[in-house]
């Protein structure tokens, strides 16, 4: 096992399209990483010059403490995991598995006459590996299948399975999840979770959906544009994101934002006035125009049980247009003045459609981003 260490990484397709920007990350030594952020931000790209199969134009990169600009991508002992499962149709669903395992590990056939004894042990080494990842995997009863036979989750099982009994230094997964139904890429989410703990591989995967990049990633590094935004512990980018993009692109639903301006201590805005707490490095600012942000479920229904004190430095009203009821928790569409925002509330609020009511938002929860460079103000 090693980590994987970018270092000042570029790549430049064609004349001047920078796909990654002097990306610097350090991925460590059995770690989960998660590489997340809209397509075309450049995070395949990464995982493809980890893989070998993309050349970088600039930087250095190490795959423990080997430097693998110049090292073949078979001589790298990474694996690595498609979107599109990528199966021999003619073969079985033992054979997908073994099959990169014989073709590195077997020689030629003349080689297998003259060590037969060597030759053998290979193939039950081979046929030992190939039943436990099929154990682990649970499609031990499959073997036998071709994968014309089997389901996308079954399919998805055997593509994993072939990464696993190679035994790599680094396991690379290029949305592997996304030909899936809901139920079943929450239920291969858990597995992968699962497999990552027993297996302690370091992982790198790369994925445009910002809820498997929360659930799944030890650390998950965001780009935009092809450049690193923020790379942190989910929770930290959750509740203190860098900029406005990290801000509004991790979250479902996204961060509500408000343009305005810093005056007396508060945020005040055409739609909006609140009061900024007594700490908030933004009070300093005066006169300077910024981003409000307020996640969905920061705001709440006034008449319904809100966890924060109800004053007139924390409350708006506006009108709900759109009133989704999902069973746990409803999703609001209200207009305040131009704009319209989310709010997550207690299903045993009693706003309707149509309505205009009384918000409460919780003080403590704001980000505040500078209205130029974008970049939090904390």
């Amino acid at each position: 096992m090693a980590g994987v260490t970018f270092k000042n990484i570029t790549k430049i397709f064609g004349k001047d399209v920078k796909a990654v920007n002097d990306l610097n990350l350090e991925i460590r030594d059995s770690e989960f990483m998660v590489l997340v952020g809209p397509s075309g931000c450049g995070k395949t790209t990464a995982l493809r010059m980890i893989a070998g199969l993309e050349e970088s134009s600039e930087g250095d990169l190490f795959i423990g403490e080997t430097r693998v600009n110049d090292v073949h991508p078979k001589d790298r002992d990474i694996a690595m995991v498609f979107q599109n499962y990528a199966l021999y149709p003619h073969m079985s669903v033992y054979d997908n598995i073994a099959f990169g395992l014989r073709l590195r590990e077997l020689k030629g056939f003349f080689w297998q006459v003259f060590n037969a004894g060597e030759a053998k042990r290979i193939k039950q080494d081979i046929d030992n590996r190939v039943q436990d990842a099929a154990k682990m995997l649970d499609i031990g009863h499959l073997l036998a299948r071709k994968p014309k036979e089997l389901s996308g989750g079954q399919r998805q099982r055997v593509a994993l399975g072939r990464a696993i009994v190679r035994k790599p230094k680094v396991f690379l997964m290029d949305e592997p999840l996304s030909n899936l139904d809901a139920k079943l890429r929450i239920q291969t989410r858990a597995e992968l979770i699962r497999l990552h703990r027993d297996l302690g591989i370091t992982t790198i995967y790369v994925t445009h959906d910002q809820v498997e990049a929360m659930t799944m990633g030890q650390r998950i590094a965001v780009m935009f544009n092809g450049v690193l935004q923020q790379v942190d512990e989910p929770e930290t980018v959750y509740n203190k994101p860098a900029n406005k993009f990290v801000a509004g692109f991790v979250g479902a639903p996204p961060m509500n934002f408000l343009e305005g301006k810093i005056e007396g201590g508060k945020f005040v805005s055409k739609e909006a006035t609140f009061a900024l707490p007594e700490s908030h490095p933004a009070k300093s600012h005066n006169g300077k125009k910024v981003w409000f942000g307020i996640r969905p479920e920061d705001i709440y229904d006034s008449h319904n049980g809100v966890p924060v004190p109800v004053t007139a430095d924390n409350t708006f009203k506006a009108k709900v247009d759109v009133l989704e009821k999902l069973g746990a928790e409803d999703t609001a569409y209200i207009v305040l003045g131009e704009k319209t925002m989310t709010a997550t509330l207690d299903p045993a609020s009693r706003i309707e459609s149509g309505v205009e009511t009384e918000f409460a938002i919780d003080l403590d929860k704001i980000h505040i981003f500078d209205f130029e460079s974008e970049a939090a103000i904390r």
